[in-house]
């Protein structure tokens, strides 16, 4: 086969396009490829299976988006009607008949028969699909990201949907992309008779069916309302009263959302008695450490509030924090599950415990001993702070549901990364943010960066740290590149994480952690 310059086409002859289609399911059910793919993977496999067929490689674009298509069927079939978005171009209609009008998301189409796009919508909608005529994926990706819908088919000229991958990939979006016969901005034309029969297309796979991290997001948010929280703190002393504010406070509630992704994820039969409790037992003992930590750091405000200590002294505060953990082991000691399961969560919450005291530790001494503290050091810091804190969120959600023990070791492994991942972020973000509280030790991965750099440069690392002035330290932060070394070991830990993920077997929760990732991680 004979390589030419790769063009972003549709075949025109339908023949062509028609048997790639019919033995683009037959490869892609034999080499059995995970959702969300790299394009690298799509594109390699692409031109395998033109060589097989011997066929010339201009069709490589039209079959990686083919491919592509393959690797979410299962998804986006499993999905509901009703949570699903049909998204079509602007281009579709006629130009000069087109009595629609537009508003800030797209075409509101007027009905008047001059192009398809009215007998599309119409057989759409009267299938349950939510439908939307606008150009680019940056709607279709907020709609899935906010929980209105959970899978996209959706129709665009074959650069469009080139460019819409990376963004739909990060977010873990299942689509479907149908690419228009031909590129142009109006009056363009498609496959009708293939568009209808995507759309047409369901099954009742429940196990293959998509989480929506939104929807379980809102399920988290409503176990902490002050009126539901009653129901495991239902004293009404001072110190009981206190604790059930403060679990009430805002946040982003990332760790009982991974427990329940987790749970449900793995579950046969989800029990909403159990993921409640597993939510409450989890933020309990995340709080605790967030009303420890504000003392040990000396945190004025916390979720835009004055700290607790700050208002109640850290006497009551130390002796919330000790309360929540109490509380969290109880309620754990008397949740809905089997002995079993609660024995493995018991286990995995302690050895989490004693981990997380020990990361803590070290954090606080760094200001007396960062000089001796290579980059690996506080590598193992962020593992056991915030890596452990993700880490017994998500294996007590998945231990709930019967995770085999080979998922929970993957688990592991990505919640390390990802604790990792999370604490390089927070230091470039907090270096980059316009603060005039900037402190040294605000950003302990790049001090450690720069040491190393360092090495025997004048001045030396201890010279700057104890200066305090933090115009030289910036200024020996550009000096060395050290945020973009920093830059390059968060895409770094990144990518171990997605490599991890891809190892999981549990599709469901493959994908929304993939989600989460892509929310956390926006580049």
């Amino acid at each position: 086969m004979t390589a030419k310059k790769r063009i972003l086409k549709v075949p025109t002859d339908k023949r062509i396009r028609e048997l790639l289609r019919k033995e683009v399911v037959l490869f892609a059910e034999q080499n059995k490829i995970l959702p969300p793919a790299s394009f690298e993977l799509l594109e390699a496999k692409s031109r395998e299976l033109l060589s097989q067929l011997n066929m010339d490689e201009e069709f490589l674009d039209f079959t990686i988006v083919l491919l592509g298509n393959e690797t979410w069927r299962e998804v986006v079939n499993a999905t509901p009607f009703h949570r699903r978005l049909l998204l079509l171009p602007q281009c579709l209609r006629n130009n000069l008949q087109c009595k629609g009008i537009f508003d800030e998301l797209g075409l509101i189409c007027a009905g008047c028969k001059g192009c398809q796009i009215d007998d599309i919508i119409g057989k759409a909608e009267e299938l349950g699909y939510s439908t939307l005529v606008a150009e680019g994926t940056t709607v279709a990706i907020g709609l899935v990201e906010e929980g209105s819908i959970d899978a996209v088919i959706g129709v665009s000229c074959m650069p469009v949907l080139q460019n819409s991958f990376e963004p739909v990939s990060r977010a873990a979006v299942p689509v479907i992309g149908l690419p228009l016969l031909y590129n142009g901005c109006s009056n363009t034309s498609l496959d009708y008779d293939w568009l209808f029969s995507e759309i047409d297309q369901i099954t009742d796979k429940a196990e293959s069916r998509p989480l929506s991290v939104s929807v379980i997001r809102n399920q988290v948010e409503e176990y902490f309302t002050e009126e539901k929280l009653k129901k495991y703190f239902s004293g009404h002393t001072e110190t009981e009263q206190l604790a059930r504010t403060t679990m009430a406070l805002g946040g982003q509630r990332m760790r009982p959302l991974l427990a329940l992704l987790a749970y449900q994820s793995y579950s046969e039969e989800i029990q909403e008695e159990v993921q409640q409790a597993l939510a409450v037992i989890i933020e309990c003992f995340h709080k605790a450490s967030l009303v420890h930590d504000d003392i040990q750091d000396d945190e004025d405000f916390r979720y835009d509030q004055p700290a607790l200590h700050k208002t109640a002294g850290i006497p009551v505060a130390i002796n919330i924090g000790d309360y929540l953990i109490g509380k969290g082991y109880q309620l754990l000691a008397g949740a809905p599950c089997d002995s079993k399961v609660k024995a493995e969560c018991l286990k995995v919450v302690a050895n989490s415990h004693l981990n997380l005291s020990e990361g803590q530790g070290a954090d606080i001494l760094l200001s007396q001993n960062i000089a001796q503290k290579s980059v690996d050091d506080i590598l193992k810091i962020f593992e056991q702070k915030t890596g452990e804190a993700v880490k017994v969120a998500l294996l007590t959600g998945a231990i709930a549901g019967n995770a085999p023990e080979k998922e929970l070791a993957v688990l592991a492994q990505f919640a390390e990364y990802f604790g990792i991942a999370y604490q390089i972020r927070d230091d470039l973000n907090e270096l980059r943010e316009v603060n005039d509280r900037k402190h040294a030790f605000d950003f302990p991965f790049l001090l450690s960066l720069l040491k190393q750099s360092i090495n025997g440069h004048s001045p030396s690392f201890s010279e700057i740290i104890q200066s305090g002035n933090f115009d030289v330290l910036l200024e020996r932060f550009n000096i060395h590149e050290t945020e973009t070394t920093a830059d390059k070991y968060l895409d770094e830990y990144v990518q171990r994480c997605y490599a991890e993920l891809n190892r999981l077997e549990n599709r469901k929760l493959r994908l929304s952690l993939y989600g989460v990732m892509g929310k956390v991680f926006k580049s």
